[in-house]
């Protein structure tokens, strides 16, 4: 009875800390906005495609052409639905600050669902089948991360093409978006869950990417040039 007693407390107390829902604030917002555009930017930067613009004149005058890896075209579609890929984070309510959101299983619902498949009743006020949804708080920044990258659309372009050897973070959120007061979450670098075997190691790619990003030194700047 005692320790069908003490599990309960705990299932209590981690669903206290799941719902116990905030708004992300600003300096988180625009933290994983560059943290997930960088990340899409990484992908195609190594492309060696060439891109033919306009049309071919009656004079034989070639098409421009421009590297894919330097052109418009590899910002739009990188930056094309990138604050929908906020939704893959989850809250890590057992983390402090910005840290909370991550990609993967928190510790806390990984908890949850063992307790679930070993019997015990856990009610967190939905089915079980919507667990796994994106929760208010990460809902509302893919919000806050459409309506940033709206307002902000210039200076991500003249950070691509002129800029590009300040990390985008400096450059959007310190430079133009956060004031001094308010960056206090761009110091926060996941390091491992210290607490489990082997966790010092574990990161998620978003984490990892962010930690990445301190040291790497960026390429020179696009300026989208003809061939």
């Amino acid at each position: 009875m005692r320790v069908f007693t003490v599990a309960l407390f705990c299932v209590y107390s981690l669903v206290a800390a799941v719902e116990d829902d905030r708004l992300p604030n600003k300096c988180e917002v625009c933290k994983f906005l560059t943290v997930e555009l960088q990340e899409a930017l990484e992908k195609s930067g190594r492309s060696k495609e060439v891109l033919e613009l306009g049309e071919v004149l009656d004079t034989g005058k070639r098409r421009r052409k421009i590297k894919y890896n330097t052109s418009e075209t590899r910002l739009t579609e990188a930056v094309d639905n990138i604050c929908e890929r906020i939704l893959q984070y989850n809250v890590h309510a057992e983390r402090p600050g910005s840290l909370r959101y991550a990609k993967g299983a928190s510790q806390t619902m990984t908890t949850l669902k063992n307790l679930v498949h070993k019997g015990v009743k856990v009610d967190l006020g939905m089915p079980y089948e919507l667990w796994d949804e994106p929760s208010a708080e990460v809902s509302d920044m893919k919000k806050q991360c459409e309506t940033m990258l709206e307002q902000y659309e210039d200076v991500v372009e003249d950070w691509y093409f002129h800029h590009q050897d300040q990390r985008l973070e400096n450059f959007l959120c310190k430079t133009h978006v956060l004031k001094t007061s308010e960056r206090e979450c761009l110091k926060e670098v996941w390091k491992g869950d210290m607490g489990t075997k082997g966790g010092a190691e574990e990161e998620t790619r978003s984490d990892k990417a962010a930690a990445d990003s301190e040291t790497k030194e960026r390429g020179n700047t696009h300026d989208g040039g003809e061939l």
